[in-house]
């Protein structure tokens, strides 16, 4: 199974004053580069070597090939930038924007990680393995390293509110159970907000999938890739990689992060609500035309709609949800 994303362009085919950019920040002419992959963005994502023996990974992304992507460089490079050297993240060296008349380009640089993505699919050894990893991480990212970072809460009120969108005028072919708890689904956001469910004062990356992750010969894990980050519950970042490891490996979310302190922690209700939140944004997205230059994205979150679908109408079932 490859890791999951859409095509990337070729440090090569960068506009030459974007490369020029970049190899004036690196202080030295790129001779070759390597493009990572997986992830869902159009821009290059390469490991690059430079005439002087030097390597580094670079991003870049420009509006010619997706109209909003470079905003989440731009914030990538924001967080990254306070990100204490204490976390399993690559340090950023450089960022810079460059522009083209009416074209926008964003580039990154990074140290270069010794790692590889992990294998796929996961199995629950592997993904038991990144849960653990998740734990030391929140453990270590709390209190939040980053001043001024908005809230889990703020960052996903417009996702978790696409209940009530699709209970506004429910598509044809919404699923049955959805249909039926379309109530108490477009509710879930007043409850996580009442309940104070997602709040917490750890650093939550938010995006926790298998093309975030890479894993060194040692073992560890480094998590890459912050332009979602916010403050919010030590327990979110596991319980959105336990979405991961079902899509990519059938794993039982449930068995995966059930018991795991972390999650054990937090209010039964809240999780619950989350995943199927969750499964309402997907649901919203899946139905639209692909983004620019993103031509797998809707096939991607169909999955992880099913997955979240799945596992919250399970934790229903079981009783493990808010009541309106």
């Amino acid at each position: 199974m490859s890791l999951p994303g859409s095509p990337r362009l070729p440090f090569a085919d960068l506009p030459a004053f974007v490369r020029a950019g970049i190899e004036a920040a690196l202080g030295s002419r790129v001779v070759s580069a390597t493009t990572r992959p997986g992830g869902f963005s159009p821009g290059t994502a390469a490991v690059v070597t430079c005439a002087d023996g030097s390597r580094a990974f670079v991003k870049a992304v420009g509006t010619p090939l997706n109209p909003d992507t470079h905003r989440l460089h731009r914030r990538e490079a924001q967080i990254a930038a306070a990100l204490p050297p204490s976390l399993p993240a690559p340090r950023l060296r450089w960022s810079g924007e460059f522009t083209d008349g009416d074209d926008i380009w964003v580039a990154l640089t990074f140290d270069v990680v010794d790692g590889e993505p992990p294998s796929l699919p996961w199995t629950p050894a592997s993904a038991t393995a990144v849960v653990v990893a998740l734990g030391e991480l929140a453990d270590a990212a709390t209190p939040c390293p980053v001043p001024e970072l908005g809230t889990v809460a703020e960052r996903l009120a417009d996702d978790l509110a696409q209940w009530s969108a699709l209970a506004a005028d429910p598509p044809e072919n919404l699923d049955p159970w959805e249909r039926r708890h379309l109530e108490s689904l477009t509710a879930a956001p007043a409850r996580l907000a009442a309940s104070g469910g997602l709040d917490g004062d750890t650093l939550v990356h938010l995006d926790v999938r298998a093309d975030n992750l890479l894993v060194t010969p040692a073992g560890s894990v480094v998590v890459v890739d912050w332009p979602w980050a916010a403050r919010g519950a030590a327990w979110i970042d596991t319980v959105l990689f336990a979405l991961d490891a079902a899509v990519h490996g059938g794993v039982d979310p449930e068995l995966l992060v059930g018991n795991v302190p972390l999650v054990a922690k937090a209010h039964p209700s809240a999780v619950t609500d989350l995943v199927l939140g969750l499964a309402g944004m997907w649901a919203a997205a899946m139905r639209r035309p692909s983004p620019p230059g993103l031509p797998t994205v809707r096939a991607f979150q169909r999955r992880f709609h099913d997955a979240a679908l799945a596992w919250g109408r399970r934790r229903s079932d079981f009783g493990l949800a808010g009541s309106d």
